[in-house]
């Protein structure tokens, strides 16, 4: 496969096709009241809009056929039984989709197993900016094409928040105040961890437990920029099953000491 020395699917390829079935859903269910009207509830509970079903079975309909691959995707769960397991979430950020915010991504990791530390190959495109982000295992991060070069600060100029209710932020804010100068909510989470890869970002954290296929393909991004991500409430992170569940809040910043603080603030 590509990115781990083996033959296989051009991932890249496969990838930019799917941003494409994607953008096709959003051509046709251009409003708020053709995306949001709730169609199902997906097997992480969430609520699974028109949209997020659209975009999910286009995107799966593309990776279904591949040879010895499984698909793990937010609404539907784990489909087939092959070793390359691809992690898909359709729409990372499906309120500001489905509400016309320009904020939101297509996120797909390509994994040799079952567990985060298995993830090879990650793809996020971000469907407002149109930037495209790529990560391959042992072979570094790209914006556009082009390495990632910028760092985050030694220090929380700019923390994001994710995963946010208006009673999160309200108890958490207070505690990261001495920590973090700004906060940012941008409402996608996978985007706003590969905006830390870039150093646009000094810090991450969401706020309530997140789940593998929000952060699967943005944590190669990260970590591949040498940079630290854990979920301290289920370590070891490359442990961590791929799957639909939300065990652990997820922190990432520029090194594990900055993260322990960003926990420790968030916990205490």
């Amino acid at each position: 496969m590509t990115g781990s020395g083996s033959t296989g699917p051009d991932w890249l390829a496969v990838c930019r096709a799917s941003v494409d079935d994607v953008r096709r859903v959003l051509d046709e269910l251009p409003t708020r009241a053709e995306r949001e009207p709730v169609v199902a509830q997906g097997l992480g509970g969430d609520d699974t809009t028109a949209v997020d079903k659209a975009a999910e079975d286009a995107i799966v309909a593309r990776f279904r056929d591949l040879e010895d691959v499984s698909i793990l995707s937010e609404e539907v769960g784990r489909i087939g039984e092959g070793s390359t397991v691809v992690v898909i979430d359709p729409i990372d950020g499906s309120l500001n989709a489905k509400r016309g915010i320009p904020f939101f991504s297509v996120s797909i990791a390509v994994a040799a197993g079952d567990r985060m530390g298995d993830v090879h190959f990650g793809y996020v495109y971000d469907f407002g900016s149109g930037e495209e982000w790529v990560a391959r295992s042992g072979e570094g991060a790209t914006l556009n094409g082009q390495p990632l070069s910028m760092r985050p600060k030694d220090t929380i100029e700019i923390l994001s928040f994710e995963a946010t209710l208006t009673s999160l932020v309200a108890r958490d804010a207070p505690k990261v105040a001495a920590l973090a100068y700004r906060l940012r909510i941008m409402g996608s989470l996978a985007l706003s961890l590969c905006h830390l890869a870039a150093g646009r970002l000094d810090a991450v954290c969401s706020l309530k437990p997140a789940r593998s296929v929000d952060i699967a393909a943005a944590q190669l991004l990260v970590r591949e920029q040498g940079l630290a991500i854990d979920l301290p409430e289920a370590p070891p992170f490359d442990a961590a099953p791929l799957d639909v569940e939300g065990r652990s809040r997820v922190v990432a910043a520029g090194t594990p000491e900055l993260c322990a603080q960003l926990f420790a603030a968030l916990s205490a």
